[in-house]
């Protein structure tokens, strides 16, 4: 067993145990590489059909190619598609010129724990990985919210030897995380392996590409030729760039990303 197939195995056992301990569950599908390999899993781990609702966030500001690539590969895999958006906010205006942090919260925090309240959604899988952010180190495999969907950074459950807290308080509401413990590499190499489709934005064009996407005006590209998997994965191997550097909410402040986190974002 190589190392892609110890990290399948143990991000799809992470996915059914997840599935057996909350029926009322959804899977956060942000159309990027990270999300949509943790689908890819989610349908491996379930035979090809996922038995639970797939849920997109939609700020409005999202890349052409994102809404493209969903709607296409959604009918394609026969996902039950959720897409959740705070109308509300935005049809008074909100958007990023109001600043990342209120425009996060507004757009993406209380679009999701709408969607959550509506549908009942006792846990939730995402595809975040430790090695994106550094807020992202401090999470669990099972990580537990409160009752409003906030998440207490400075007290999370011990999971030793693969030990999942996978019960579930009364009040609490559960992220689960499958790839934490996978690294960019690993994500395109994985790719790679098994073919899965990838959104265009990745792959260089007249010399830019985006190495992590989001909302259109949030984001920036880097520069670069790397226009197939491979060139990206040899790129990937000599860089000292991080990969969130053209993420706008990652710069405006130094510990914004913790307090959305905190507040429920993804």
């Amino acid at each position: 067993m190589d190392r892609l197939d110890y990290l399948e195995n143990q991000s799809i056992y992470i996915i059914r145990e997840a599935y057996r301990q909350f029926r009322d569950i959804g899977l956060l599908w942000s159309i990027g590489k990270d999300s949509t390999t943790l689908l890819w899993l989610t349908r491996k781990a379930f035979y090809g059909k996922i038995p639970f609702p797939v849920i997109h966030i939609d700020t409005s500001y999202k890349f052409e190619e994102i809404y493209e690539f969903r709607d296409k590969w959604a009918r394609e895999w026969g996902l039950t598609l959720i897409v959740g958006r705070n109308e509300k906010a935005i049809k008074e205006g909100m958007g990023p010129e109001k600043g990342a942090l209120l425009c996060c919260t507004e757009l993406k925090t209380n679009a999701l724990k709408q969607v959550i309240e509506r549908y009942k959604f006792k846990a939730l899988l995402l595809g975040i990985r430790r090695d994106e952010h550094g807020i992202r180190a401090k999470e669990r495999v099972f990580s537990p919210r409160d009752r409003n969907f906030r998440w207490n950074y400075k007290d999370q459950p011990p999971e030793l030897w693969d030990q999942y807290k996978s019960k579930q308080a009364e009040e609490q509401h559960i992220r689960v995380h499958p790839l934490l413990h996978w690294t960019e590499l690993d994500i395109w190499r994985y790719c790679k392996r098994e073919g899965i489709p990838i959104v265009s934005l990745y792959f260089a064009k007249n010399g830019m590409r985006y190495r992590s996407i989001g909302c259109k005006p949030c984001c920036r590209p880097i520069q670069s030729n790397a226009s197939t998997v491979d060139e990206i994965i040899e790129e990937l191997m000599t860089t000292k760039t991080s990969e969130r550097s053209g993420r706008a909410q990652d710069k405006e402040q130094a510990y914004m990303m913790q307090k959305l986190r905190a507040l429920g974002y993804m």
